[in-house]
């Protein structure tokens, strides 16, 4: 079955939710004996990230964990959507955690290529427009899923007359303002 460019487009969007950078691995937590949870301090400490390709080299631990978290929000995915676990490295849940730094999925690789192109987008075109508004980010296309779903245009105005058959007789078009 071959897949068409905007289905090779979206699902490489999909990925960029975790993989373009490393979120730095949760630290054990020191649990008191009796089960009383960590002070958020002890919670989550954040190493500096390693292997970065796409995001800049000196991006804090906690940083890439903020980008991270818009990236899997913007595409409903977790993150091992793009990391695998590391069955040398169990956390106090038992369960391993995840190698952020492993390049082997290839959801990886399609989320960095998809970070780049949003960042292309906003750099090379959305900059040069005035007033252009929000830049192009992974929810501008997915909004919270990780296929986006192809738009559709909306039924048209029962107040505009039909457009002609031939581009050539056709009106000019209406002009549409946008917000």
């Amino acid at each position: 079955m071959k897949l068409s460019s905007l289905s090779l487009l979206s699902a490489a969007a999909v990925f960029a939710a975790a993989a373009v950078a490393q979120d730095p691995q949760t630290a054990p937590s020191n649990q008191p004996a009796g089960g009383a949870p960590p002070s958020a301090a002890q919670e989550h400490v954040r190493p500096a990230p390693i292997n970065l390709k796409v995001l800049p080299k000196d991006l804090t631990g906690e940083q890439v964990h903020a980008i991270m978290e818009e990236w899997e929000a913007a595409l409903g995915v977790r993150c091992n959507a793009c990391h695998i676990p590391d069955p040398n490295n169990i956390g106090p849940n038992g369960r391993p955690r995840l190698n952020y730094s492993d390049d082997s999925k290839t959801e990886k690789s399609i989320a960095r290529k998809m970070f780049a192109m949003t960042e292309e987008i906003n750099r090379n075109y959305l900059s040069k427009i005035d007033s252009s508004g929000a830049p192009v980010t992974c929810g501008t296309c997915h909004r919270g899923h990780i296929g986006p779903s192809p738009f559709v245009a909306p039924a048209r105005d029962q107040d505009r007359p039909p457009v002609a058959q031939n581009p050539i007789q056709s009106p000019p078009p209406a002009a549409t303002t946008y917000p």
